[in-house]
């Protein structure tokens, strides 16, 4: 899994992630937000990742 670097918005992990399971990213977005307004797991997994997974070449 690498973070996206074409369909990017702040950081890439929504996009690398829908690559990577081959799903669109916009629903990988709107999980993301889901989880953030639920208790704001959303930011930490978030921040997480950006430091873990590496960025595409």
């Amino acid at each position: 899994m690498l973070r996206s670097r074409n369909n990017r918005t702040v950081a890439g992990i929504c996009a690398g992630v829908a690559e990577y399971f081959g799903w669109d990213p916009t629903l990988v977005r709107v999980a993301w937000i889901v989880l953030t307004l639920l208790g704001g797991s959303g930011i930490l997994l978030y921040l997480i990742l950006w430091l873990v997974i590496p960025e595409a070449p």
